[in-house]
């Protein structure tokens, strides 16, 4: 069975058409946000099989195998690569209406040229061929992000990674995509966090010295975002389940801090005091860097506390939260804009209900002279779907301004999902193309196109100030 890739997917009218060839598919690629690994970049890795490649980390498709009941062995356990890829074959067309069926589609037939469904029936063969095109030279870690048409990737990094791999790739000029660290304190900001003392140690390490009170924790994360920053690093990551805002005095901090070191169990209120204040402290040395500032507010982390204990964290089990995040968030903001130290921040909501309230929001904290300064994410993890996308430029065009926004991004493990980009920008051509043919806004394609390429490649490179 042929694949239903074809050149107007997505894509329903005429003006639709013309903005995604003319306008949006020649514009290349920032992923200003992936979870990529920056030494097998370095490395220019090559891949061993089709599994290692497509289905090794993709929280998604394990997602989606544990739903149909597939044992965790060919999911992320120890069983032959053929084996898995045979398992997500005889899985994959019964996710119709899961992004997954259309990513999967676009990935084979963009990078494979596979224009055919992948099944239980033909899956050997696929694989086969995906095999054969991995063992090309240029099908590399490296190749496929060249292939991509990616100009910048800033990769996920802990504020203790010595950042080496990143020099590796500034040096190797015969790759010419830029990759520089994001800046990810989580686990510094989480005090309440079963591993934090354990953390401590392996900060102190980076620093060079013991992290025994707020004020070295502190100084501890200025010295390495000054790190970050001679790295090349531009932007930093926050992710919050429930926004904090809860202030505190030096001495509390003190207090806190003492607590966490003797083994006490800390408050949520103490916790709370502790992430709100030193959260803010970061976001001014942000500021005062020129950084950009993400804030990923929603995920539910490793509910499922039976496959926390088998498998460890991170693989696949979070879930959405329903957190209220008007009245905190907008008290972190303004004590930082209080001071004039706000960042350019971009905030993401993994609770669709919230799309209208961030929207709203960003407006509050513009600034003058800086175009977007306060940005509405992409529809992120469970909303990067044609639905959530559209749910989140509706909200965004109805409520801010679309010709603003920085665009998409891949939050991707997976060397192969810079499709999604694709997938993104017929979405959003298909929307901009349907109001002009509605009659809802001039049918004048150069003044959309310019819109297309602001949202798809321009406005992000400006913003974040690549000057790619």
């Amino acid at each position: 069975m042929s694949s239903f890739i074809q050149n107007d997917f997505l894509l329903r009218t005429d003006t639709a058409k013309k903005l995604y060839r003319e306008y949006a598919e020649p514009m290349p690629i920032i992923d200003y946000h992936c979870h990529l690994d920056p030494k097998a970049i370095a490395d220019n890795q090559s891949f061993g099989s089709m599994t290692e490649v497509w289905l090794g980390g993709d929280h998604y498709k394990w997602r989606a195998l544990r739903t149909l009941g597939v044992e965790e062995l060919y999911i992320t356990g120890d069983a032959p690569d053929e084996e898995k890829f045979a398992r997500w074959a005889e899985a994959l067309p019964q996710t119709l209406g899961n992004p997954l069926f259309h990513w999967s589609a676009l990935e084979l037939k963009r990078y494979f040229g596979i224009d055919e469904l992948l099944t239980a029936d033909n899956w050997s063969g696929i694989y086969r061929r995906c095999n054969e095109r991995l063992a090309e030279p240029d099908f590399t870690a490296q190749g496929l992000i060249i292939r991509s048409n990616v100009k910048w990737i800033c990769t996920t990094d802990d504020p203790a990674d010595d950042l080496s791999h990143h020099k590796r790739i500034a040096e190797q000029t015969s790759f010419d995509a830029k990759v520089t660290p994001t800046f990810r304190p989580d686990k510094a900001l989480q005090i309440g966090a079963a591993g934090f003392v354990d953390y401590l140690d392996t900060l102190g390490q980076a620093v060079g010295y013991t992290i025994d009170s707020y004020a070295k924790m502190e100084q501890a994360l200025i010295e390495r975002i000054e790190h970050f920053h001679r790295s090349g690093c531009l932007i930093s990551d926050h992710a919050f389940t429930e926004v904090p805002h809860t202030r505190a005095t030096a001495v509390e901090l003190d207090t806190i801090f003492a607590k966490k070191l003797g083994g006490e169990e800390l408050s949520k209120k103490e916790s709370d005091r502790y992430t709100t204040e030193l959260f803010l402290s970061l976001g001014r040395a942000y500021a005062q860097k020129g950084w950009a500032m993400q804030l990923h507010i929603g995920a539910i982390r490793n509910p499922n506390t039976r496959m926390l204990k088998r498998l460890g964290p991170d693989t696949g089990f979070d879930t959405i939260g329903d957190p209220r995040v008007a009245d905190s968030l907008c008290g972190l903001l303004d004590a930082l804009d209080s001071d004039n130290l706000l960042p350019r921040t971009i905030l993401y909501n993994l609770n669709a209900t919230s799309n209208d309230v961030l929207a709203a929001l960003i407006s509050s904290f513009q600034q003058e002279g800086i175009r977007g300064k306060m940005q509405f994410g992409s529809g992120w993890w469970y909303n990067d779907q044609k639905e959530g996308m559209l749910k989140q430029l509706t909200s965004l065009s109805s409520i801010g301004l679309l010709s603003s926004f920085v665009g998409m991004l891949t939050d991707s493990r997976s060397f192969l999902s810079y499709t999604r980009h694709e997938y993104f920008r017929r979405i959003l051509c298909n929307l901009i193309g349907g109001w002009a043919e509605d009659g809802e806004v001039p049918d004048d394609l150069p003044l959309l196109g310019k819109l297309v390429q602001d949202v798809s490649f321009n406005n992000a490179n400006a913003y974040f100030g690549m000057k790619l």
